[in-house]
Formats: structure tokens, C-alpha cells, sequence
């Protein structure tokens, strides 16, 4: 596979919105008749997007976290279920940066030149928590591995290329191992089901003893002991999905008041959006969508001055600022879709017009990780001055 190189972040924003437009075009029919968008993670990876975080000492652009954000914010307007699939793509990269010797950095990141993508395979079913990873990595004479374990939810791993393993070695410690999505022992499964994001192949992958050489595992628990932005930028990410879907919807319900709702007989107007009773209920839509993309910036900033001057502090501040805007762009998503049938009337509830794709999106997105958490850490920090937990989640 060959891919273009991206230059900087001025490019890498124009290919996103470019690229956002011609998957908006598809992204009802493939939503509704669950055609997975191959074709178009092709097009993406052909782009050069998802190599825009390899470092520039390694030949890419090494974006900031702010610009990271948009592209997933721009994907999002388009598609909740394409803006998905890169995210845990991105977070894997994260990883690399943060625990790869010279020696895997630069393996992996002319993986990523070259237009490889990652998949992912973290979470695990019937476990006691989101935590409890039972999927193991045990050790062979040779020094290499086999895994063997089962997991779901693995949004992307279908489509990739290397799908990185949440997985324990021996000493309990959390390890990430890479595996190629056709090495011996590997299945992944289209079983994903979910009333949103339908195209994301979020399926079963299971493991089969599966070889892993030692210089395809990285020590992600070494992630966790000192200040990190893994879990803000993994967070910030999905964030980012949930403001676009916001942003879409809205978008969607302009659209359609303007051209196809009839005014309410009593509003004495002779169009919809004349109503000043609809006018008024934009306005409160439109102010969530700027809360939530305001919030996003100020994440994304934050998150990016942390990067440079990376403490226990700088930290907590990007996870504290990450989780507001994921609160706040959580309930946009929800709220905003929810409120397009409000302001729509009648016929946009006809199965045919799927504009209930972006609530099913937000409300599948949105289930990620209970907000009602991030609202309990943002409390503690304002007023005790605790601070966050590292646990990724953050």
C-alpha cells in the first residue's frame, strides 16, 4: 500500500473537511443497508490522515492535539460511525510514541506512512469491570509470546491491518501487542449489532494462541506510572466524535425546516422558518453545539500545553478540561439528534428519510463511559483539589 504524506496541520485539516464531504454523501445509505465503509477507509488511508500523529524526526506531520480533534470533529459531522473507527487507531499510535524502542517506532510509524491501519482489541465480555482483562500473553522459550484471550467491541479491527491486543503477560502487568489481522490464530467476527454506528464492524475478535514476537509487545502499564495524556487524548477523541455528531444533526434539521416542515397553522407565517417559537428553539440547539465545540477547543489546548510541559498538574488540568467537554458534548449529541424530530415535525420520522441515524449514533456513541464519573472528578478537582486518577478513562 502506498499513501500520501502529509505535510503539516493546514493540510491534514483541508484533507479532513474534504474527505467529510464525500462521506457525507453516502453515509445514509450505508448506515441504513450496513454497506461497511471499506472503500472509504481505503480513501482514507490513502490520504494520509491516519499517519498525521507519526512524529516528524520519523517522517510525518506530528500534528497538535487541537487539530487531531477537528479532523475527528469534521469526520464526525459526516459520519458518526467512519469518525469511530480511527479514534482507537489513534490512541494505539499514542502508544508507540510513549513505550516504543527506536527499534518499533520506527517499524510501526513506516507502517503508518505507508497507509496500514490499526484496529483495536481491548475490551472484554462477562469481566467484573471495563478493567478486568483476562486475555494473557504467555511466554516461550524463544522469548516471543502466544495470546490467547477473546474480545469484543472491537471497533475497526475488521478493516485493519495490525490490530493492537489489550492483553497480561505473566507478571499481571498490562501489555499492548500487535497483531497482524491475518496472522494464524486470529478471527475476527462481524457480529456488531448495535442499533447505532452500524458500520463500524465492532465485533468479536478472538485469539487462538496466537504467536506475537517480543518486539510487537509494548509495556502499556508503564503508561500509568508517572503523568500521562493517554487517557485525555483517547477521551478528547471521542469527545470530538460526539460534537460532530451534534453539529450534523443540527445541520440536518436546518435543512429540513427550510426546505420540507410546513408552518404550524397558528404561527400565521407562511414558512417554518419564520415560526419564531422554532426560531427560538435553534438558537438553545445552536448554543449547545458552540458549548460543546468551544469546550473541545479548550480541551485540545490544554491537552497540547500538558504535552509540552508534561507534570502531575499539566496532567490534571487536560483530564479535568478533557472530561467537561466530554460531558457537555455527550448531552449535545443526545439532545441535539433527539431535538431534530422536535423541530422537524411528523415526516422526519419516516423510516425512509433515517434521520434517526444520528441519534442512534450519539446514543450508542455516548455509552462509551458513564459521564456521571466525569462529573464526579471534575467536582473533587474544584473543590478538593484532587486529582484525577490514571486509568485512561481520563
Amino acid at each position: 500500500m502506498t499513501a500520501h504524506v502529509i505535510a503539516d496541520d493546514t493540510e491534514a485539516l483541508a484533507v479532513a473537511a474534504a474527505l467529510a464531504e464525500e462521506f457525507r454523501a453516502g453515509a445514509s445509505v450505508r448506515d441504513a443497508e450496513r454497506r461497511l465503509p471499506r472503500a472509504e477507509l481505503d480513501r482514507m488511508s490513502a490520504s494520509g490522515l491516519l499517519a498525521v500523529t507519526v512524529p516528524a524526526e520519523h517522517g510525518g506531520a506530528d500534528v497538535s492535539t487541537a487539530t487531531l480533534a477537528e479532523i475527528l470533529r469534521l469526520l464526525g459531522t459526516a459520519d458518526g460511525s467512519l469518525a469511530q473507527i480511527p479514534q482507537s487507531h489513534f490512541a494505539y499510535v499514542n502508544v508507540i510514541r510513549r513505550q516504543g524502542t527506536e527499534h518499533q517506532r520506527k517499524f510501526f510509524f513506516g507502517e503508518l506512512l505507508s497507509g496500514r491501519r490499526f484496529g483495536n482489541a481491548q475490551s472484554e465480555a462477562g469481566t467484573r469491570h471495563v478493567q478486568d482483562i483476562r486475555t494473557r500473553l504467555e511466554p516461550r522459550p524463544d522469548g516471543s509470546y502466544l495470546l490467547t484471550g477473546v474480545k469484543h467491541y472491537s471497533t475497526g479491527a475488521l478493516f485493519a491491518d495490525w490490530i493492537p491486543v489489550l492483553a497480561r503477560a505473566e507478571d499481571d502487568d498490562l501489555h499492548v501487542a500487535y497483531v497482524p489481522r491475518d496472522a494464524p490464530g486470529v478471527s475476527v467476527v462481524d457480529d456488531w449489532d448495535g442499533m447505532g454506528q452500524r458500520t463500524t464492524a465492532s465485533g468479536t475478535v478472538r485469539l487462538d494462541a496466537v504467536p506475537v514476537p517480543a518486539d510487537h509487545v509494548l509495556p502499556h502499564h508503564l503508561t500509568f506510572r508517572g503523568p500521562q495524556l493517554h487517557g485525555a487524548v483517547a477521551q478528547l477523541l471521542h469527545a470530538a466524535i460526539d460534537t460532530g455528531i451534534a453539529q450534523g444533526a443540527l445541520e440536518e434539521a436546518v435543512t429540513f425546516v427550510r426546505t420540507k416542515s410546513r408552518p404550524w397553522f397558528e404561527s400565521g407565517f407562511e414558512t417554518a422558518a419564520e415560526d419564531p417559537l422554532l426560531i427560538q428553539r435553534f438558537g438553545e440547539l445552536a448554543l449547545q453545539v458552540r458549548a460543546a465545540r468551544a469546550l473541545l477547543h479548550e480541551a485540545a489546548r490544554t491537552v497540547d500545553t500538558a504535552r509540552a510541559g508534561l507534570t502531575d498538574d499539566s496532567a490534571a488540568e487536560a483530564s479535568i478540561a478533557v472530561a467537561a467537554v466530554k460531558v457537555a458534548a455527550a448531552q449535545a449529541a443526545v439532545e441535539v439528534a433527539g431535538a431534530l424530530f422536535e423541530v422537524s415535525g411528523t415526516r422526519s420520522a419516516l423510516d425512509s428519510l433515517n434521520l434517526h441515524r444520528h441519534w442512534r449514533d450519539a446514543r450508542t456513541h455516548t455509552l462509551h463511559d458513564p459521564t456521571r464519573w466525569k462529573i464526579q472528578h471534575i467536582g473533587r478537582y474544584v473543590l478538593n483539589g484532587t486529582r484525577p486518577p490514571r486509568h485512561g478513562l481520563l
